[in-house]
C-alpha cells in the first residue's frame, strides 16, 4: 500500500502512522529523515540541500520532489509506504502522482481548538524528557516532575501563540491540497486515490480501527 498520511501538528498522526507501519510492514518517510539522510550520505544532491539548509533558506519543491523519487525507488518501500510531511503543496501532490500511484490519503482532521488544547497544554522535564499535560496527564504536583520535583517547561513552540501561528501556516498549505484529493480527476492510467478524512477526537484505538478497517480491505486484494 502506498499511503498519505496528513494532520495538523498535534492531530496524532506519528501515533497512528507507527500503528500502519508496523501492521503493514511499510517504511514510514518523513521529509525531514530524507533530507538528514541526503545531508549525511554526502551525494551532490544532498550537498546542495545541506547548503541551503545551512542557509537557512527553505529547499525547493523540484529537488524535495527528486529525493521522493530516490527513497521510494529503495527495496524497503516495494511493497508500499507512508508518506508523512509530503506533499505539502498542490503542486508536489501533482508531481508524486507522475512518479507513483497512491492508494490512499488518511487526513486525520482535529478542530483547531483542539489542537490549541493539546499542544499548548504540554509540559517537559528537560532533563529526562518526560512529557506532561496540564488537562490529559498532569503531574502529581503543578508544574513539577513527578520523580525529581524540579520545574516543568513548556517548549517555545508549544506556546498558544507559536501554535496557532503554526496552525495558519498549515491551513494556508493543506486547505488546497485536501481539496485537491477530495476532488481528485483521474485520467488514464492513474489510480484514483482514496481519501479517507478521518475524525481525530476520539481515543487512538478508535481512530486505529478505523483506520484500519478501510486499509484491511486493500490488504487482501
Amino acid at each position: 500500500m502506498r499511503l498519505i498520511l496528513l494532520g495538523c501538528p498535534g492531530a496524532g498522526k506519528g501515533t497512528q502512522a507507527t500503528f500502519i507501519t508496523e501492521k503493514y510492514h511499510i517504511p514510514q518517510i518523513s521529509t525531514g529523515d530524507i533530507l538528514r539522510s541526503a545531508i549525511r550520505e554526502g551525494s551532490e544532491l544532498g550537498k546542495e540541500v545541506k547548503a541551503i539548509v545551512e542557509g537557512g533558506h527553505l529547499v525547493p519543491d523540484e529537488m524535495v520532489i527528486a529525493l521522493v523519487q530516490q527513497r521510494i525507488k529503495q527495496p524497503d518501500a516495494a511493497h508500499g509506504f507512508l508518506l508523512d510531511g509530503f506533499p505539502r503543496t498542490v503542486h508536489q501532490a501533482e508531481a508524486l502522482q507522475t512518479l507513483t500511484p497512491i492508494d490512499y490519503v488518511i487526513d486525520i482532521d482535529v478542530p483547531e481548538e483542539e489542537i490549541i488544547r493539546r499542544l499548548s497544554g504540554r509540559r517537559i522535564h528537560p532533563a529526562s524528557g518526560r512529557i506532561y499535560h496540564v488537562l490529559y496527564n498532569p503531574p502529581k504536583e503543578a508544574d513539577r516532575d513527578d520523580i525529581t520535583g524540579e520545574l516543568l517547561i513548556q517548549r517555545p513552540d508549544d506556546s498558544e501563540e507559536t501554535v496557532r501561528k503554526r496552525l495558519q501556516v498549515y491551513q494556508t498549505q493543506t486547505s488546497p491540497l485536501r481539496n485537491y484529493y477530495q476532488h481528485f480527476k483521474t485520467t488514464d492510467g492513474v489510480k484514483m486515490p482514496y481519501y479517507l478524512k478521518i475524525d481525530g477526537t476520539g481515543s487512538v484505538q478508535d481512530i486505529k480501527k478505523t483506520i484500519f478497517s478501510i486499509l484491511d480491505k486493500e490488504a487482501v486484494i
